[in-house]
């Protein structure tokens, strides 16, 4: 007889609210998400530019994409074009990178929903692109905030 823990089914998901170090300490502090990573991710689609996002693994059991999702918006401002308080320029563009046809169609419902919900004055500018390339950040900048004792992003 072998004592066999189940297997924790996780799923991934990535982000880019402006400041990646934000992020990911908002999306750690969620029930169901196993780890995260902050990195640059690119669109499966070609372009060139970079954008900072967190990357974040979760068990669906426990919280949904929907749940990561509908956490996002209140991340940050997604009506804002490249741009996150006081960070300017495109790493810093609101994105829902997705990473199969579920989560391709869940964004745009949501991104949908969001902007008929009146919740937003303006046209939500979030860019729901297929994931491409991620390149993880360097050791210094994962979990950035825990390991400063800071609270937030404003430095």
């Amino acid at each position: 007889m072998t004592d066999r823990q189940p297997q924790q089914r996780v799923e991934q998901a990535t982000f880019g609210a402006g400041c990646f170090w934000g992020a990911e300490a908002a999306f750690r502090a969620l029930p169901g998400v196993v780890d995260s990573r902050v990195g640059f991710a690119r669109s499966a689609q070609g372009e060139a530019d970079m954008i900072e996002v967190v990357q974040v693994d979760f068990d669906p059991g426990l919280t949904s994409y929907s749940q990561l999702v509908g956490h996002f918006w209140g991340l940050h401002d997604p009506t804002s074009v490249d741009r996150q308080g006081t960070d300017i320029g495109v790493k810093y563009r609101s994105a829902l990178f997705v990473s199969n046809p579920a989560q391709a169609e869940l964004a745009q419902a949501a991104k949908q929903y969001l902007e008929a919900s009146g919740k937003v004055s303006k046209p939500v500018a979030t860019v729901i692109l297929p994931l491409g390339d991620f390149q993880l950040a360097d050791q210094d900048q994962q979990r950035y905030l825990e390991k400063h004792g800071l609270g937030s992003c404003s430095l």
